[in-house]
């Protein structure tokens, strides 16, 4: 799931959220939209008030607001100000093009995003450098203990990425999970070429990590060559190496990079959205 966090506080706050949920996932298979802001970030001409509003969401895991989108949206006609968002890499393009459409219906806003990680979300967040935090995973127990809210914004499926030149078009996640915890180390051995196996992951608190090897049962067990702090860079790694394999949000998949099939089930919207590609989150 992609996320929004706010600090508890933030439901007697000005509150904003995208005129409707997104009825067709789009290539980074959204499912609903929903956003909450700080009061210290706006200002309203108008008596806005309001609880942080959500769409709905589309799994159990995400918090259910019980205040309607379209009030929020028409009490805070009025805004001025800066929202601040920052964190995960793979939320980052569509959390652009929310703060776009919200800008765009809000002429007096900007909305600046930053990337930096899921980890970074909740602690920029909590130091008040941002409104807005998005993860690419839910929140913690222990980042709920603290006081923020969760908000889900979307599904996304996670892809598992080589380079364009490796035959392998289909791994099993049996597989999957042998190539990443080492032992599988050729690529001969899953029916591609006679090449060594290079492991590329995402760095620790990555969302996208966290994400990956929980679902395929490999969590703190992976041998990574290297560790990458975004995802472009992953994807860039996996791109410039023909042995390469790693694990980009769906979102970010194109023709620099093949994504795989997983147990005969390609990495798409339509099946991220019918459940039958399995690493989604």
């Amino acid at each position: 799931m992609f996320a929004g966090c706010t600090p508890s506080s933030a439901s007697s706050s000005a509150a904003a959220s995208s005129s409707s949920s997104t009825s067709k996932p789009s290539s980074s298979s959204v499912s609903s939209t929903s956003a909450a802001v700080s009061s210290s970030s706006l200002s309203s001409s108008s008596s806005a008030s309001s609880t942080a509003a959500s769409t709905s969401a589309s799994s159990s895991s995400a918090s259910k607001a019980s205040s309607s989108p379209a009030a929020a949206s028409s009490s805070t006609t009025a805004l001025k100000g800066t929202i601040k968002a920052s964190g995960s890499t793979s939320v980052e393009k569509l959390a652009k093009a929310f703060g776009e459409a919200f800008s765009a219906k809000n002429k007096n806003v900007t909305v600046e995003v930053q990337g930096g990680g899921s980890g970074a979300a909740v602690t920029d967040v909590k130091n008040g450098v941002s409104e807005i935090g998005s993860l690419s995973r839910a929140l913690k127990d222990t980042e709920k203990a603290e006081g923020f809210k969760e908000y889900q914004i979307a599904i996304d499926g996670i892809a598992v990425i080589v380079n364009p030149k490796n035959t392998v078009k289909d791994l099993t996640t049996e597989q999957i999970a042998k190539i990443f915890t080492g032992e599988i180390t050729n690529w001969k051995d899953v029916g591609g070429p006679d090449a060594a196996i290079v492991p590329i992951g995402r760095e620790a608190g990555s969302g996208t990590r966290d994400g990956f090897e929980e679902i395929v049962k490999v969590k703190d067990k992976c041998k990574y060559t290297s560790e990458l702090n975004e995802t472009g860079q992953v994807k860039a790694q996996v791109a410039a190496t023909e042995g390469a394999v790693g694990y980009i949000s769906l979102g970010y998949v194109d023709n620099s990079i093949k994504a795989v099939s997983v147990g005969g089930v390609a990495p798409t919207t339509a099946t991220v959205k019918d459940g039958t590609y399995k690493i989604q989150r």
